[in-house]
């Protein structure tokens, strides 16, 4: 009688775990690809803005805001923002600077550019944005950093917001230092304005030289006692109490 054949089993083959190698080398590929992705995109313009309390960097919106960025660095490379103040601060809010002086003096600006709130960038916490009047296309030299989120700054479709174009990807904790100043009233603001001077020592281009020298522009700036836009970062001007 013959005796059924069974097929032999597989000899054990060392090395299974070798399969498991795709997969961690798809994780590590995926980990590699989400650090580089920033430079893929093309990271934005950065500027450090050098404070008596400390320095801060804004990360710019160039693609995003051209016209608000083109005119923020006009600014910044003409020394504009050097010896000016954060003449607005209102805790969980805004702090707001770059157009008065210690003395409270407005500076020279140059003409209102065209406001650029519909460019899908929103007024979340750490976002850098331009002040301005209750006129909507008011904005020039002044800006604002949000020191929480602020939907009502944000456009609607029955009125403009108010234009992001940075926001701060390095210390944040000087921006909040700012934001907790006592403030009260000072100069020909009523309220609001910081109680010790929160000096703007200057503003800089990351890589590139410092200005020379600061050129004056030719158009005047807004006086201190413009109205602002209920709630709103207005061009020197305090909020209407109870609408921020």
């Amino acid at each position: 009688m013959t005796r059924p054949r069974f097929a032999p089993r597989p000899a054990f083959r060392p090395g299974r775990p070798a399969r498991r190698l795709p997969i961690t080398l798809a994780i590590a590929l995926g980990a590699a690809l989400l650090a580089v992705l920033p430079t893929l995109a093309g990271a934005g313009t950065q500027v450090r803005v050098t404070t008596n309390l400390g320095a801060f960097t804004i990360e710019l919106e160039d693609e995003r805001a051209p016209l608000t960025v083109a005119n923020f660095l006009r600014y910044v490379r003409e020394g504009q923002y050097t010896g000016t103040i954060f003449h607005r601060v209102i805790p969980s809010f805004v702090v707001q600077g770059g157009g008065l002086t210690p003395d409270y003096a407005s500076k020279k600006t140059r003409e209102p550019i065209p406001n650029e709130a519909g460019n899908g960038l929103v007024n979340l916490r750490g976002t850098v944005g331009l002040a301005r009047t209750a006129a909507a296309h008011s904005g020039d030299a002044q800006f604002y950093v949000n020191l929480a989120d602020n939907a009502d700054l944000n456009p609607l479709p029955t009125r403009w917001g108010y234009a992001v174009f940075g926001r701060i990807v390095d210390g944040m904790d000087v921006v909040d230092r700012i934001g907790v100043v006592p403030t009260g009233p000072m100069g020909p603001l009523k309220s609001d304005a910081p109680q010790r001077t929160v000096l703007i020592e200057k503003v800089e281009v990351l890589g590139e030289a410092a200005p020379a020298a600061a050129s004056s522009p030719t158009a005047d700036a807004t006086p201190p006692g413009a109205a602002a836009a209920p709630g709103a970062p207005g061009a020197s001007a305090a909020p209407v109490d109870g609408q921020r």
